[in-house]
């Protein structure tokens, strides 16, 4: 729209390229845009204006793609409660695929008797599936600590689950709601919207491997 001008950025307002998942911010007012809360100047200015300072932030995290083209992909403000913090399963995921080696990440919170809830996060590598893909415990860890790095040691993932594919609609939405039941040993739900329902039965049978061996 005239006057409009969009850009996707990173954790720290950086602009991203093309298919860089990032926050939607608007580098300047614009017309029509919201002015303000009723009686509560303060509020408005800390909902959005503060994340990014001197631009606006709604709370959707999108992607623009090689047409230019802005995707949405979802509300930013899904946080999870660590331990008394407050980490956006978003902020998590932007650092994870921060990494030079993972393609798609997606971070869910499950329950955890010592700090409330636990991050766990399902991870696609790039060139999953070919024997130069990376995996192992050791590279597990290393991305552990990447997000450690990239937020800070609170936000480090309880559990890592490395997958060849996430569980999508046929429009290309991870469905995070599937991949919570799977963090929290629950029945799975619908699955018919799916592009591949094997896929997050795939990554439930991996997820109980993995608890058997932790045993």
């Amino acid at each position: 729209m005239p006057g409009v001008l969009p850009e996707i950025v990173d954790l720290k307002g950086n602009p991203l390229g093309p298919n860089r998942e990032g926050y939607l911010i608007i580098r300047q007012p614009w017309p029509g845009m919201l002015r303000g809360i009723w009686g509560d100047d303060e509020r408005y200015k800390e909902t959005y204006w503060s994340r990014f300072p001197g631009r606006y932030f709604a709370g959707d995290g999108a992607k623009r793609d090689q047409d230019g083209d802005i995707w949405l992909l979802g509300r930013v403000d899904d946080v999870m409660n660590i331990s008394g913090h407050r980490i956006s399963t978003t902020e998590v995921e932007h650092a994870l695929v921060s990494h030079p080696s993972v393609a798609e990440a997606a971070v869910v919170g499950a329950s955890d008797a010592t700090t409330g809830q636990a991050i766990v996060a399902f991870v696609t590598v790039k060139g999953a599936g070919t024997p130069e893909a990376p995996d192992g415990e050791a590279f597990v860890a290393e991305l552990r600590d990447h997000v450690a790095h990239e937020i800070g040691p609170i936000a480090k993932p309880r559990q890592i689950m490395l997958t060849p594919e996430l569980p999508k609609t046929r429009s290309g939405k991870i469905m995070r709601r599937l991949l919570r039941d799977v963090a929290e040993h629950r029945d799975l739900g619908d699955v018919t919207t799916l592009l591949d329902p094997t896929v997050v039965n795939a990554i439930k049978d991996r997820m109980a491997d993995g608890a058997e061996d932790a045993e």
